[in-house]
């Protein structure tokens, strides 16, 4: 499939909001069939992320399945299932849940959640392939601006 060459001008008059979605869906896309060829998903390494002390943990707590999607809920899809994946997370014994409902994160699921992590760096390089760190840069400075222009603040 050849890719069609735009002009500036042309680059220039096209709808940010289309592209920013066509590009939302086809990096989220690669990084999901990365993950289902190692054996889980990106939900389930979030929860793992969650509650983990060395990544995201909240006071070093366990969390509730609605306090982990209230937690995700600028990045959750609308076809994730939270408690579906925290089954399997349960079932592969990597958390454990207590009588409050809350997950814990066993060292099997730290180890897994260590382990997962490591793939993020050549999955990166490969998203980022043929993109200097400068033009990154730029088009993430180039979002925010837009973002704060429609009275969104970037996080």
């Amino acid at each position: 499939m050849e890719t069609k060459e735009y002009s500036p001008e042309e680059l220039a008059a096209q709808p940010v909001a289309y592209w920013t979605g066509i590009a939302y869906e086809a990096i989220i896309g690669f990084i999901r069939e990365q993950q289902a060829g190692l054996g889980f998903t990106q939900p389930q390494f979030w929860i793992l992320r969650h509650l983990s002390t060395d990544d995201l943990s909240v006071d070093g707590r366990g969390m509730t399945v609605p306090e982990l999607v209230d937690a995700m809920t600028t990045y959750l899809r609308p076809e994730d299932d939270l408690a579906a994946e925290a089954a399997t997370l349960l079932d592969r014994g990597w958390v454990t849940r207590d009588d409050d409902g809350r997950l814990w994160i066993t060292e099997a699921g730290d180890a897994a959640r260590a382990d997962l992590k490591t793939h993020a760096p050549a999955w990166r390089d490969r998203i980022h392939e043929g993109v200097d760190d400068a033009d990154y840069v730029t088009t993430l400075r180039v979002l925010r601006r837009m973002m704060r222009n429609v009275g969104s603040e970037p996080g």
